[in-house]
């Protein structure tokens, strides 16, 4: 291997660089984009049938935030309705555009990064190509050729137009994989997130209108006063 790297020049050390990078990468997206840490399939009917009759504690807030990504969305809504009972559908809605936005750049994370990596591997590789070629034309001369550095130069060459397509191949698959997947959760959030504002909002209702009977009683103790 030391002597392919050896072979293929100094172009192949950021193309190495790269490789590395796009590996972590691609590891830790596989990791973070889990179906159980990202939105587990039950968590919404589980929520909805805790929170039927009245809204769960602040501690059982906290929990559903922690289990998951789809979980901190649907958290940031119980708590809004919680803080303020007759929180406005359109401040409600506003709470889980906001949530939303804050899940995908989290599920985002990385991505931009795997896909430079993908469209910069092959220009590095044309790069160690360049490289080569001009060790190539350096090794003729008027008064003949040197064979060595003619071989050098073809190795820089080949050797960097094949892995900077190696590297680049697997990161461009990876990049648009990972893509399709964001996407995908990304809408799963959004209808559960609708599901759910339409759950809260009948606690909001029923808050508006105790507080308007409410209000309504104490006209009415007024004006008999």
């Amino acid at each position: 291997m030391f002597s392919i790297i050896q072979a293929a020049g100094w172009p192949i050390w950021p193309l190495l660089l790269c490789s590395v990078v796009a590996l972590a990468l691609i590891i830790e997206r596989f990791a973070s984009l889990r179906g159980a840490k990202i939105a587990p399939p039950t968590l919404l009917d589980e929520v909805i049938s805790v929170s039927n009759q009245q809204l769960p504690s602040a501690e059982v807030v906290n929990k559903l935030a922690e289990s998951s990504l789809l979980g901190q969305v649907l958290a940031s809504g119980l708590r809004a309705v919680i803080a303020e009972p007759r929180l406005p559908d359109a401040r409600l809605r506003q709470t889980f555009e906001l949530a939303g936005r804050a899940a995908i750049h989290k599920l985002e994370r990385y991505l931009n990064t795997l896909g430079t990596i993908a469209t910069a591997a092959p220009l590095l590789g044309l790069l160690g190509t360049v490289v080569g070629m001009i060790e190539i034309f350096g090794s003729q001369s008027p008064t003949g050729g040197n064979p060595t550095q003619l071989a050098h130069g073809i190795s820089i060459a080949l050797y960097n137009t094949a892995f900077g397509l190696i590297v680049a191949i697997p990161s461009l698959m990876s990049y648009r994989y990972f893509r399709g997947r964001v996407e995908g959760y990304v809408l799963e959030m959004e209808q559960a997130s609708e599901r759910f504002m339409a759950h809260l909002t009948r606690f909001t209702q029923q808050a508006a209108a105790q507080a308007q009977m409410q209000a309504q009683a104490q006209a009415s103790r007024t004006g008999l006063r």
